[in-house]
């Protein structure tokens, strides 16, 4: 009997195993980097042991926290983590919008469209419903976020990225948008990922840590520090993290990505700064992963580190990653900023934001139940 047991276990072990090897060859889940790309990324002073490595010692989870607890905590019912109504956006047409001064436009969490010098620029597009390799599990949007798709844009000049998770990198909008763009701006081995997708190797350039160009006429981008992770399966580290420094003749953006709060903020304020506006995390935080993503009175004191005018908060209004509630990520990270006296912005989905003119300060969030 109990080998029959056995046998029984070890047939249902080995067509999981079968199951879980087909389902991660979706083109979704992208390719590790391999070839001269993998060699270039083996020269990285970022890139030791096998991995790339943050700054800052940076374990993923608290020392009293696992995976289990994580996952336990997470599929529970809690009250408030979704909107019960439509979030409110403004459905800014992105093909006619011109104007000489920067423009920002917010598409919930992590992406938006930046208008500098006459060019578009599109970082971090996910337009899925889910933040997710299928479209059929994970997390989905908000009710009324989804205010744009791929079919909204007009040609741009550069979709830069900021890491390979999916809340940042969805295949199913690189896929939509990759005719409507020329290149592509991704740090160290993100490219792997774009190439298996269809796009041309000449159309993509990748970054380590503090590489510097001009990547559109007038336009200088440094890619910075960030304290995270990647990975889009079972294997994590192999491609990179970054935040980058956008500067023109009259202006300069940092653009945070992900990352958890340490010295390097400060490193980068001092090099780069000061900065006419910081857009930075301040949601899907827990005290289970307190050091890959900032708690948001951290978002706070990391823009006065970035010496930056203007803090527009990012990475919320759109996604369930985390335990909190929909709400507590812009509520905790403008009280902080009213305390430290930091200005910020805090436009709808779609709604611009124009540098140089009076700035959304709309608490609409007050106004959904």
């Amino acid at each position: 009997m109990i080998k029959k047991i056995g046998g029984w276990l070890l047939a249902v072990t080995f067509l999981l195993c079968i199951v879980t090897l087909l389902f991660m060859q979706q083109k979704s889940f992208g390719k590790l980097p391999r070839g001269k790309r993998l060699q270039r990324i083996e020269q990285s002073p970022n890139y030791r042991s096998g991995s790339f490595q943050n700054l800052t010692p940076t374990t993923m989870l608290a020392e009293d926290a696992s995976y289990f607890s994580m996952m336990r905590e997470f599929i529970k019912d809690k009250p408030g983590r979704y909107p019960n109504d439509s979030v409110p956006t403004v459905k800014t047409n992105l093909a006619t919008i011109a104007t000489d001064s920067p423009v920002i436009i917010w598409f919930g969490h992590s992406s938006y469209m930046l208008l500098l010098q006459g060019k578009r620029i599109l970082v971090d597009p996910v337009f899925s419903d889910r933040p997710s390799p299928v479209q059929y599990l994970g997390t989905k949007s908000f009710k009324g976020a989804r205010a744009f798709s791929p079919e909204d844009f007009p040609p741009l000049d550069l979709i830069l990225l900021t890491h390979d998770h999916y809340d940042h990198l969805d295949y199913n909008t690189i896929a939509a948008l990759a005719l409507k763009t020329t290149r592509f701006v991704a740090p160290l081995g993100v490219g792997e990922h774009l190439e298996y997708w269809g796009v041309p190797a000449n159309a993509i350039t990748e970054l380590d840590w503090w590489d510097s160009l001009t990547v559109l006429e007038g336009i200088q981008l440094t890619a910075t520090p960030a304290r995270h992770f990647s990975g889009r399966g079972f294997t994590r580290n192999k491609t990179l993290w970054a935040s980058y420094a956008l500067k023109t003749d009259t202006h300069s953006l940092f653009l945070g990505g992900d990352s958890g709060y340490d010295t390097a903020f400060k490193s980068i304020g001092e090099k780069l700064g000061p900065f006419d506006l910081a857009l930075l995390e301040c949601g899907q935080y827990d005290r289970q992963w307190p050091n890959i993503h900032m708690m948001p009175e951290q978002t706070v004191q990391a823009s006065l580190d970035l010496k930056a005018k203007v803090l527009m908060p990012v990475h919320w209004g759109k996604f369930v990653l985390a335990n909190h509630t929909w709400k507590d990520p812009i509520e905790r990270a403008i009280a902080k900023a009213n305390e430290l006296q930091v200005i910020t912005t805090t436009p709808r989905i779609g709604e611009p934001v124009f540098l140089d003119k009076p700035l959304p300060q709309t608490r609409w969030w007050n106004e959904v139940r």
